[in-house]
């Protein structure tokens, strides 16, 4: 049997389109897929938090991944969100994905409870060694347990089926360190990192590529950014990356995680329809507003026609200093929460 080939690319963490019922829409689902597929991503990758797996049931999260499967067809590979309430669920899902043709699952640390190291090793050991699918680690620190360092190594060196790791944790520094531990006795190892902000730089420090929610919006532009970095384009490579860090940054600061993700992907022509988590009529007006700022940052780069009223010069003049202050304070908020600065 051949082996798979290497997890690498963009792969997109796509959102799910509700109908007027909010239920799964199907048909609009399909038309998004062959839409981010004709736009260049490398991959899928459904059941993520981008694409809200726990307000699925299990039933829904399986029903999903089916449907794009079908409509995918093989022309890209896929990277399953398979994660379930406890490690026996988690592995017949981990079966089902495998009898679609999946090529592998993506599966995240246990979450509610807050688990010490070796119980993060021994969740996966468990998973690793009755999986019949290939394994990518998902490391989400502010959502889940932790997964470090030795820990990784140590399941990346006992288990064959465990092929890669996604870090969201946005942590460029600890990042480095997992490429340190495992690359040179697991070089087929895959390191995705699941934070737009640091694509670039982490490319450039050996991973191998990113599921990047901003892909399920631009695809055009982070499939930009992963070519140019990898063939050396430096300059140009980083001034789509200051234009993908201020579009990340408005989408997933302005509004409640992933509303502002989905305002803009209705701005690019789909039906996303209400999202299943209830919000204020506040919030809805503030996603109004972050709708217009989008589509003013998306008509930039002619992904969009400018709004009604039209745009004025500059980002900063759009938001207004007041906004501009704001979105930098959750940004540093963020980062100091992370120990990052």
């Amino acid at each position: 049997m051949q082996p798979q080939q290497k997890l690498s690319g963009i792969f997109t963490p796509n959102l799910v389109p509700y109908d007027s019922k909010g239920e799964i829409n199907e048909p609009e689902l399909r038309r998004y897929i062959d839409w981010l597929i004709e736009k260049g991503v490398h991959g899928l990758y459904p059941n993520g938090s981008t694409g809200e797996f726990t307000r699925f049931t299990p039933e829904e999260r399986r029903r999903i991944v089916a449907i794009i499967a079908d409509q995918t067809k093989g022309r890209v590979p896929i990277l399953a969100g398979a994660a379930e309430a406890n490690v026996r669920e988690t592995i017949k899902a981990c079966e089902y994905y495998h009898g679609l043709g999946i090529r592998a699952v993506a599966i995240v640390a246990p979450f509610y409870y807050k688990l010490s190291p070796a119980s993060v090793y021994a969740y996966f050991k468990e998973i690793g060694d009755n999986t019949p699918i290939d394994v990518t680690l998902y490391n989400i620190p502010m959502f889940a347990s932790p997964i470090d360092v030795p820990t990784i190594q140590r399941l990346s060196e006992e288990c064959e089926k465990i092929v890669a790791i996604k870090d969201s944790s946005g942590d460029i520094p600890n990042m480095i360190r997992m490429i340190q531990a495992v690359r040179p006795n697991r070089p087929d190892f895959s390191f995705l990192t699941g934070w737009d902000a640091a694509l670039m730089p982490l490319l450039l420090s050996g991973a191998d590529g990113g599921t990047n929610a901003s892909s399920g919006v631009v695809p055009e532009l982070t499939r930009k950014l992963y070519d140019l970095t990898m063939s050396a384009q430096l300059d140009e490579a980083r001034r789509v990356q200051y234009d993908l860090l201020t579009l990340f940054d408005t989408m997933i600061y302005s509004a409640e995680f992933p509303e502002g993700f989905r305002a803009a992907v209705e701005l690019r022509g789909f039906q996303m329809g209400q999202g299943r988590q209830p919000i204020t009529s506040e919030q809805q007006t503030d996603i109004s507003t972050l709708s217009r700022t989008l589509q003013c940052m998306l008509s930039q780069h002619g992904f969009t026609n400018e709004p009604i009223g039209g745009c004025a010069t500059g980002i900063t003049e759009e938001l207004g200093s007041n906004d501009v202050s704001q979105i930098v304070q959750h940004v540093v908020a963020e980062l100091n929460r992370r120990n990052l600065i």
